[in-house]
């Protein structure tokens, strides 16, 4: 078990003993688990998953995702390795985990732990084991954060595990917006966060999430939310990289007027797996809720979407979308679509759809018979389709660094093909 700092307060120690203890009760989460019926974690067997000693600072900084962004950290194999950070407003904390836990324990000690909970989380468990560092964001009441905060993540030699932790705490009416962005590393590697994120009443957060990593790379993300009263969640997660990638989020709309948007976009080929978990629990009356979810499926290549609405008795007035949509482009491609409303109260809105198909041949035949190659057509649709979902992206700028990401990975699919 990880000793993050010497003299590590109680608090710390007890959470990291019971995420031990915990994950020692229950091992990897197996396929025979409902949850995990469909992603199995075997090739995780081949790594220990304590971080390896730390390494030599990476000497490269990625370019910035989003041109200007002034506040970035850069983490290595799950450490703070470059952190620029511009003019922030008053009273916003921004800074690596590991620093707090030395400098400052009392802030994260009310934060750390509440609402990853690791009795029914395998995976959270492990990381509360071995987390050495991540992200703090504390944002006072009533303060806007100008600007996206960008968090990039990647990979030294090694084929280590990193166990990054997320903290992140609005306060009421208060307002930001996080980029995260996956690397990975040549080396692969097994990367096992968690994300904490509390929104107080009227905040709004935005929190947008770019795996790229390679073929080579696990990564395993578990996210907790709970959005306060009248405050907004909205998330927005694109896959195109990773040899296994899971997203496995969950928001509370625990207080009247509350809501989430959880959308996203997975781009899969090769014999890559993506799969998006997704539970809207509406706790409170008058809260909505919307997932979307597409994607394009090439190759051997899996996904799924497991999307639940739960509705508690007292949720009365819930509003709750859900829709995935999917394209097979091969005959191996697959896809395990799960949607799931759970309802108990009786005035509520909610509704769920899914499709999956293959590519218009219409559309397909239209393009053609003015002159379009076919692999260009091809290409044409699902660069169409995509833009779909990227739609949902309210950002300018974050969208147009998405849908290059989204071009290059067609871009490199059309190359193999010629």
């Amino acid at each position: 078990m990880s000793t993050l700092v010497e003299n590590q307060p109680a608090w710390l120690s007890r959470l990291r003993e019971e995420g031990a203890a915990r994950f020692g009760q229950t091992g990897l989460p197996t396929q025979r688990q409902e949850a995990w019926k469909y992603t199995g974690l075997n090739r995780l067997k081949a790594f220990g998953f304590e971080p390896a000693p730390a390494g030599a600072a990476s000497g490269e900084v990625p370019a910035a995702l989003v041109e200007g962004t002034q506040h970035r950290l850069v983490f290595v194999d799950g450490r703070l390795d470059a952190a620029t950070i511009g003019t922030l407003p008053k009273g916003v904390i921004l800074k690596g985990l590991a620093d707090v836990l030395r400098n400052q324990p009392d802030i994260a000690e009310p934060l750390l732990g509440k609402l990853a909970k690791t009795g029914d989380r395998p995976m959270a468990a492990l990381n509360a084991a071995w987390f050495e560092d991540g992200l703090v964001l504390i944002v006072p009441r009533g303060v806007t954060i100008e600007g996206p905060i960008e968090v990039t993540f990647i990979s030294g030699d090694a084929t280590a595990a990193c166990h990054p932790r997320l903290i992140v705490s609005l306060g009421d009416h208060a307002n930001a917006l996080l980029i995260e962005r996956h690397l990975g590393g040549a080396a692969g590697g097994f990367a096992n966060q968690v994300a904490e994120i509390e929104l107080g009443a009227g905040a709004q957060f935005r929190h947008y999430i770019l795996h790229a990593e390679p073929s080579v790379s696990t990564a395993v993300e578990t996210v907790s939310t709970r959005v306060g009263r009248d405050a907004a969640y909205r998330s927005f997660a694109l896959t195109a990289g990773g040899g296994l990638v899971r997203r496995e989020v969950e928001v509370a709309l625990c207080e009247t007027g509350a809501a989430a948007q959880i959308d996203g976009a997975y781009l899969v080929d090769g014999e890559r797996h993506s799969d998006a978990t997704i539970l809207i629990d509406h706790q409170a009356q008058h809260c909505a809720s919307r997932q979307t979810q597409k994607g394009v499926i090439d190759d051997d290549g899996r996904a799924v979407f497991q999307g639940k609405i739960l509705v508690r008795p007292h949720a009365q007035k819930a509003d709750g979308y859900q829709l995935s949509q999917t394209l097979l482009l091969s005959p191996q491609a697959e896809i395990d679509v799960k949607p799931e409303l759970e309802i108990h109260a009786d005035d509520v809105k909610c509704s769920h759809g899914a499709t999956v198909g293959r590519l218009d041949a219409d559309a397909l035949f239209f393009l053609r018979a003015r002159g379009i190659p076919e692999a260009e057509a091809r290409g044409l649709l699902i660069q169409g389709f995509i833009g779909g979902a990227l739609d949902e992206i309210d950002r300018p700028a974050v969208r147009e660094a998405f849908g290059k990401t989204a071009a290059d990975w067609l871009q490199r699919r059309s190359e193999s093909r010629s």
